[in-house]
């Protein structure tokens, strides 16, 4: 049976990664079919999520019709040869805008890639366009003065999450075969969790950051940046791992692999049906692996210490950056935003940066942090050596627009309440595997975190893709679909 036009892009778009790659590669369809499909995709859904902010279609397309050209003259080579993906905005792609989402970055251009797309295009992916971030990535809800709000394709009233919330719903649309972001507070984890995608935050200084918008971060806090894919399938994501990392993951063996569980009872919040899918992932863990419901080292202190190291220079860069012709008063700028709407910066930046003025600790402070971080780094590295953590992400499904915001920047210090689920692997420099596993009591997705220690990738891939295939893992949000 021949396919339509319509039918042969809307499998398309069905596929992961990996099978686009393989269809162009035994030339079953084009990398023009597949750029085309995406397309037309965007077109569609984009309008209601407003997650992808700069198109580079036209050039997409062109690179698409020289590759089919290529591979019809020779064998060509690159894991992901002619596949279309998305890139999170804060990433450097020539001839595009980097623009943090700040008014008086607009026309910003820059002019070499990033290291991680320079990877991704030596693999032979194909940029469709830049998604969505708030600003200078500083938040963990994506709405910005330049671009605006991105919206949950599962329920447009809903958060998609920050800051690479632009991509989670760029992806969970169908929108791209696969895509990347950053993570420095749940920034990748967020947006995966709310949105019903895979997502993962590379360990520390395991992924080249060079050309990622902002890159000032201050001593402590490039060890809880990491960078990584977010996507339709485990094996998707540790394709790209392999792509952009410094190091491919190393095979290693499960056996004898144990799992600690958060027990559902911790003092933190979580939602009954969030309790209830750690149940269920314990459970069916147990049938394979020693599991234990516990709470690992330094959990109750991650979220304190990651907002230490957040505050270490009271958000001078941030800033710098986001006010160079203004007064450089963030509180001005929040006023006046409340009061006019005209402010240069929106106030989910401002009062994030009040806040870390507020929380800046001291030098004698700062000395305890480091030391608490150098004996911590030397627990885990034993600790986790042949460990994973199994966390939840959030204590529910995507909120309302606003209420993640309210609920982690508070002046009542209610990130401590909130944080300590992410927290964790941006203040250790662990890698982290968000699997969708259900949904919560309105229906929306939920994940859960698998974490461990650097050079323990390859073992988080390999639960993580038990756990999609017994669980929910990505489905597809069929709400917004463009193919009838």
């Amino acid at each position: 049976m021949v396919q339509t036009v319509n039918q042969q892009q809307q499998s398309i778009i069905e596929m992961d990664a990996t099978e686009v790659a393989v269809h162009i590669r035994e030339h079953k369809i084009t990398s023009l079919d597949a750029v085309h499909a995406y397309i037309k995709q965007i077109n569609s859904v984009n309008p209601r999520i407003n997650a992808m902010v700069e198109k580079r279609f036209e050039k997409a397309i062109e690179e698409a019709k020289e590759k089919d050209q290529q591979h019809n003259s020779s064998n060509v080579t690159g894991e992901l040869y002619g596949v279309p993906i998305s890139v999170k905005e804060a990433y450097d792609v020539a001839g595009m805008k980097t623009t943090g989402g700040l008014l008086h970055r607009e026309n910003a251009i820059a002019k070499a890639d990033a290291n991680v797309i320079t990877r991704l295009k030596r693999a032979g992916a194909i940029i469709l366009g830049k998604t969505n971030t708030p600003e200078l990535c500083f938040c963990q809800e994506t709405e910005n003065k330049l671009y605006g709000r991105t919206n949950n394709p599962w329920d447009l009233q809903r958060t998609a999450g920050g800051s690479s919330g632009g991509e989670g719903a760029l992806l969970a649309a169908g929108g791209a075969a696969v895509g990347i972001g950053s993570d420095i507070g749940g920034s990748i984890r967020f947006p995966s969790h709310f949105n019903g995608v895979i997502g993962f935050k590379s360990g520390m200084f395991q992924v080249n950051g060079n050309g990622h918008f902002p890159g000032n971060e201050t001593g402590l806090q490039q060890r809880m940046l990491g960078f990584g894919p977010m996507g339709k399938s485990v094996r998707d994501i540790q394709l790209m791992y392999d792509v952009i990392a410094k190091q491919s993951s190393i095979p290693k063996d499960l056996n004898g692999v144990e799992i600690d569980i958060l027990p559902a009872k911790t003092g933190y919040p979580l939602s009954a049906n969030t309790a209830a899918a750690l149940d269920n992932v314990a459970h069916y863990l147990m049938e394979s692996f020693p599991v234990k419901r516990t709470i690992p080292p330094f959990f109750d202190q991650s979220a304190l210490l990651w907002q230490e190291i957040m505050s270490m220079d009271g958000a001078k860069n941030v800033t710098d950056v986001a006010l160079p012709y203004h007064s450089k008063s963030m509180l001005k700028e929040f006023i006046k935003e409340k009061v006019t709407k005209n402010a240069a910066v929106h106030t989910y930046l401002s009062w994030a940066v009040i806040g870390a003025k507020m929380f800046k600790p001291t030098k004698k402070r700062i000395a305890e942090v480091q030391d608490i971080l150098i004996k911590g780094d030397r627990l885990l590295h034993n600790y986790l050596s042949n460990r994973v953590l199994v966390f939840p992400v959030y204590h529910t499904g995507a909120a309302k627009h606003g209420n993640v915001y309210k609920e982690i920047f508070s002046i009542k210090k209610t990130f401590l309440t909130y944080m300590p689920y992410v927290a964790y692997a941006n203040v250790w420099g662990l890698p982290s595997l968000v699997i969708p596993v259900g949904t919560d009591e309105q229906g929306m997705p939920i994940s859960v975190q698998l974490i461990s220690q650097n050079t323990n990738e390859d073992i988080l891939f390999q639960l993580g893709e038990k756990l999609e295939s017994y669980f929910r893992g990505y489905v597809p949000c069929q709400k917004l679909q463009a193919f009838h």
